[in-house]
């Protein structure tokens, strides 16, 4: 047995031994600019860092700088149907931002096609499910998104504005503790995870499980969040989004929620829709004005 080990001891050494680390894939624009908007293919860093992530940004006419707006999508724990998904673009929340000035990056999370690689934000179960280290797993890749087009020269060094939808929202709430310097403000659309579980309207699952990692995050939260429902969501609903803000600020958070008026045949996609976005208008533009002191780029 000892012989055997040393073998296989040999062997891993041998074999890792010749390897040289994978190549940092290119980051940066990905093709020419296009309508509407100036919408452009992007790549932009991912936890892995052998896989980058594939992102549209948007932007106003000129060469800036702009201030920065990422937006964060929504997700399904189904293999299948992450792999058949299409990319993000959000076009009529990204026009709407441009509208005011702003660069706005939609970028694809880890799991989801054409990006691909390894699904990091992964639940779990119903029975065991992690809402916390999901919703941390999220965070970890806006973050790196936004901190890269950060860097870029027609972006201001302003803070930006962070907007979730969903799984995505989720994952934004887990951004509330980051410096306000870095992100002025969070717009939580329906912000949740584990709902229409077994593919059921209004049920959610582990709800408790969901309450406690909102208040988890409500503890670290520095950033204040604007958090939108509509009337006729049937993963988070109004009544069960409101006990999911109180949750968030008893641990310590500040959020203002707004119940919205009902949005076509499934008010979860408020966000997706140019008649959704016009219900969200007045409480967007309120939540854009947070703008902490600017800071000199460095």
């Amino acid at each position: 047995m000892r012989w055997l080990k040393s073998v296989f001891a040999l062997l891993v050494l041998a074999t890792f031994a010749g390897q040289t680390p994978l190549p940092r894939p290119p980051y940066g624009a990905g093709g020419d600019e296009g309508e509407p908007n100036r919408e452009q293919q992007w790549l932009v860093p991912t936890p892995a860092g052998d896989r980058a992530a594939h992102a549209v940004l948007f932007r106003p006419p000129g060469e800036g700088p702009f201030r920065l707006a990422v937006i964060a999508h929504a997700t399904t724990q189904n293999v299948l149907r992450r792999a058949q998904m299409p990319q993000p673009e959000y076009r009529a929340l990204a026009a709407f931002l441009v509208a005011r000035g702003f660069a706005v990056l939609v970028p694809e999370r880890l799991g989801h096609a054409p990006t691909g690689g390894a699904y990091l934000e992964d639940q779990g179960g119903c029975d065991e499910a992690d809402y916390a280290r999901s919703g941390r797993a999220t965070a970890d890749q806006i973050r790196l998104a936004l901190e890269f087009l950060h860097g870029q020269p027609f972006i201001r060094p302003d803070p930006a504005i962070v907007i979730g939808h969903s799984a995505g929202g989720w994952g934004a709430l887990a951004l509330a503790g980051e410096d306000p310097k870095a992100i002025a403000a969070i717009i939580a659309f329906a912000p949740g995870r584990g709902g229409h579980a077994n593919d059921f309207e209004n049920r959610i699952c582990a709800p408790h499980t969901l309450l406690a990692a909102a208040t988890s995050f409500g503890k670290q939260a520095r950033v204040p969040v604007t958090w939108l429902v509509a009337a006729n969501d049937t993963y988070f609903s109004s009544e069960f989004s409101r006990k999911l803000v109180e949750a968030f600020r008893a641990g310590g958070g500040k959020a203002d929620f707004h119940a919205l008026p009902a949005s076509g045949s499934e008010g979860h996609w408020l966000p997706e829709t140019e008649s959704g976005v016009k219900l969200a208008a007045s409480d967007l533009d309120r939540a854009l004005k947070t703008r902490p002191p600017a800071v000199k780029k460095r």
